[in-house]
């Protein structure tokens, strides 16, 4: 029984850090690299018959070259709408409108803007791996729960937490190795 349990936790655990590494994907599309894409405008939303609705659910939104995103409504009297849930969302650039479609043209990135966007993908890692390890904590915690309640010997204990450690390790290089990754991609112009 106490075998179903420990596979319960480790589970578990696995799935916590899981979830820490898809958050901190999902955090590097906020994060400005040399070249444009449309993961920028994801937490844009419009208002769309009075329903707050993604951007991408009332337009087709494309890369349209390195440094701009063209954005055509399907329907021409949103416009006005998507452009204010552009300059509402502030994100760094302002939306350009011909009366047809919006285009966003971003600057070339500077070294600065480079250099603060890795040191951002550091912050965002770090905080990825505090996550993975209050998820190890609570995993020991559990551990120690069952052996102090008898349901596992100090030895089973002390393995499960080697392979809590073990799982910990994994997902806190995953996590560096992303953050090495985003910079790398910062940083090369």
């Amino acid at each position: 029984m106490e075998e179903n349990i420990l596979e319960d936790i480790f589970e578990l655990e696995k799935e916590n850090m899981q979830d820490n590494i898809e958050a901190l994907k999902k955090s590097f599309r906020t994060i400005r690299s040399g070249k444009v894409t449309t993961s920028a405008l994801d937490d844009v939303k419009v208002k769309y018959y009075g329903t707050p609705t993604a951007l991408n659910q009332v337009a087709t939104v494309l890369v349209s070259d390195a440094t701009t995103i063209t954005i055509s409504p399907w329907e021409k009297n949103i416009l006005r709408d998507i452009e204010q849930a552009i300059q509402m969302a502030n994100i760094g650039v302002n939306p350009n409108n011909n009366g047809e479609v919006i285009k966003l043209f971003y600057p070339p990135m500077t070294t600065e803007q480079r250099q603060k966007g890795a040191k951002e993908a550091k912050i965002k890692g770090d905080n990825a791996k505090i996550s993975i390890r209050n998820s190890r904590k609570d995993a020991n915690k559990e551990i120690k729960n069952l052996e102090k309640e008898k349901d596992i010997t100090e030895d089973e204990s002390r393995k499960a937490q080697e392979q809590v450690q073990k799982l910990t390790d994994e997902f806190v290089t995953m996590a560096d190795s992303l953050v090495k990754t985003k910079q790398e991609e910062l940083m090369k112009v």
